[in-house]
């Protein structure tokens, strides 16, 4: 029951993850970097802080409490991750909801899932399991899926160039570009789940300062994230200061109020896939906290492609494409109910 309500928690996480560039867009008039700045406020330094605050007993003591070596390497796996969120935006600016995502989320699933045990020493004894092999089978069909998708979306791009027909939805289309960020993303991005690894320290401080079980991450994503804010906020000051965009904070002739709520917004539902992701690790169990990630990127996927198709991306593709589209999100829904389920399936054999 606790890997059932583990993909529960996943797939909420998923669902904010595959949506938060929606508010996003709404943000009219602001160059690109000082919307992602706001929204970056949000997702990294506002939100996990106030959910740690609210779910943390003496937060501020157990995030300075353990070695300064895990605190340093939690921080700068933040930071690596950082680069990877950030490429992660312009791998949507580039190449769309559907086509970015499933490029990026691809290679972040296969390194975040793989190394950790691979790393920590525990694969081995991972496979020598029946439950083991059935999550180990869910994640290789993880990774089948998010590639059946990723050509499903090479062949819409493909079309759409030879017919001519430019889509609206993606207005900054570069697909040369757009692949190059997506796979340093994607590589990147990995990072967060190293980075909730090293922090596990600070997350047995805080439960055993009266931090609940469920919620003991939090503390640990106030680090990783610092380090993401950190990575973020460089770049696009530095955009800020490069392209002439600083004013864009005060413009009143800009619709300032909307776009500082849409921004935020759109950080508030990413905050929300990293504490729901926290939630959903934890009732996975130690031992199957490792498939954690791809449950998590395929919910995301699976979500984000919905919406692209929402949002007329795949409107330019043909009926055999779109076919191809939805055998790749099929076959990511079996994959999360092989991981979700494998104990309990392992008990038939």
């Amino acid at each position: 029951m606790g890997a059932l309500l583990g993909v529960l928690f996943h797939a909420i996480g998923g669902f904010a993850a595959g949506s938060f560039y929606l508010p996003f867009k709404i943000v009219k008039g602001w160059k690109w970097e000082s919307a992602w700045l706001v929204l970056g406020f949000a997702a990294w330094v506002l939100s996990p802080f106030l959910f740690a605050y609210f779910t943390v007993p003496d937060l501020w003591n157990v995030l300075m409490a353990t070695d300064t070596n895990t605190k340093i390497w939690t921080f700068l796996f933040g930071v690596l991750w950082g680069i990877g969120g950030l490429t992660f935006g312009l791998s949507m600016r580039y190449l769309g909801i559907s086509l970015g995502m499933t490029v990026a989320l691809g290679f972040c699933t296969a390194f975040g899932t793989l190394i950790p045990p691979i790393y920590g020493g525990t694969f081995g004894e991972l496979l020598a399991s029946g439950s083991g092999q059935i999550t180990m089978l869910g994640i290789v069909v993880c990774l089948a899926a998010i590639a059946i998708v990723g050509l499903a979306g090479m062949k819409k791009e493909k079309e759409e160039l030879e017919a001519g027909v430019t889509n609206e939805a993606v207005v900054e289309f570069d697909l040369k570009k757009g692949l190059m960020v997506a796979v340093i993303s994607g590589i990147l991005s990995a990072c967060f789940a190293f980075g909730l690894e090293a922090g596990g320290p600070i997350a047995e401080i805080a439960f055993n300062s009266g931090t609940k079980e469920i919620f003991k991450n939090n503390a640990v994503l106030v680090w990783i994230l610092w380090g993401g804010i950190a990575t973020n906020g460089i770049y696009t000051l530095f955009l800020n200061w490069k392209n002439g965009s600083a004013s864009d904070y005060t413009d009143t002739s800009l619709p300032l109020s909307k776009n500082y709520f849409w921004a935020m917004l759109g950080g508030l539902t990413w905050y929300l896939q990293f504490f729901f992701y926290g939630m959903g690790t934890t009732m996975l169990g130690e031992k199957y906290e490792f498939a954690s990630w791809s449950i998590h990127m395929a919910f995301i996927i699976l979500f984000s492609n919905v919406w692209g198709i929402y949002f007329d991306e795949w409107k330019g593709a043909s009926a055999k494409t779109k076919r191809i589209l939805g055998l790749g999100l099929g076959i990511i829904m079996i994959s999360i109910l092989l991981i979700g389920l494998a104990d309990s399936i392992s008990n038939f054999f």
